[in-house]
């Protein structure tokens, strides 16, 4: 059924982006019609899954209770973003993204935007990182309908020091090229490196409330969760 409703993921991205649905099974529905009209990128991208899985990837990324490690990094407009600045005003919600060309990436903040404003309720903040240079970040945001800056992380350093880097591979690598994913273009640098996607909740005592972390870039944190732990941060 899937197969027969949609003829490309352009028209399948449209249709999940848009859904009046929780986030999962936005997200869900996208990685089933892809697999359904693409499955052998989909085959590749369940065996580099396997990979990551399989050596731990994330893992090593600050649990709840632990400090979060602090970064500077430009906005998309190249004001430098600190860690310790916004914790001054509440907690942080940190965002992870692999870039504004992931349609993943690009459900997930649209609905994150949603509910940004009762983010901002709470007097918490929520920053989105991504490798991608700020031209793409810019884009990113503008797509999504951010009201919150989106970070670049510059040759993933900050996500190499908090653990979430990761290597696509040579299979994926080869996936993305044939898909016109320029990650050096995007990211200024010949790599291939991406984080993997993460969210973090930090109380303004620096230490993480929650987290969520999945070497399966289709699963994201779900936003009641989200929402719930920036509430308890007010707390922490």
């Amino acid at each position: 059924m899937v197969r027969s409703s949609f003829t490309s993921l352009e028209d399948a991205f449209a249709h999940c982006r848009g859904l009046d649905a929780p986030l999962g099974e936005r997200l869900e529905l996208f990685a089933q019609i892809s697999r359904s009209l693409r499955p052998e990128a989909q085959e590749a991208v369940d065996r580099m899954v396997e990979r990551l899985e399989a050596s731990g990837a994330g893992t090593g990324a600050p649990l709840p209770g632990q400090p979060m490690p602090s970064f500077s990094l430009p906005d998309e407009t190249g004001h430098l973003v600190s860690l310790q600045d916004l914790l001054q005003k509440g907690p942080v919600a940190i965002t992870f993204h692999r870039g504004h060309w992931c349609p993943y990436c690009r459900i997930n903040t649209r609905v994150l935007a949603e509910v940004q404003e009762q983010i901002f309720s709470e007097g918490a903040s929520i920053v989105a990182i991504t490798p991608e240079r700020q031209i793409f970040g810019a884009r990113l945001k503008l797509d999504a309908g951010l009201r919150y800056p989106v970070l670049t992380d510059v040759d993933n350093g900050y996500a190499f020091s908090i653990g979430l880097a990761i290597l696509v591979g040579a299979e994926i690598e080869d996936v993305m090229r044939k898909t016109g994913r320029n990650l050096p273009e995007y990211q200024g640098n010949d790599s291939w490196v991406l984080p993997i996607p993460a969210t973090f909740v930090v109380g303004q005592n620096g230490r993480v409330v929650a987290r969520f972390i999945d070497p399966d870039y289709r699963h994201r944190m779900a936003v009641e969760d989200l929402l719930e732990a920036v509430h308890q941060a007010k707390s922490a």
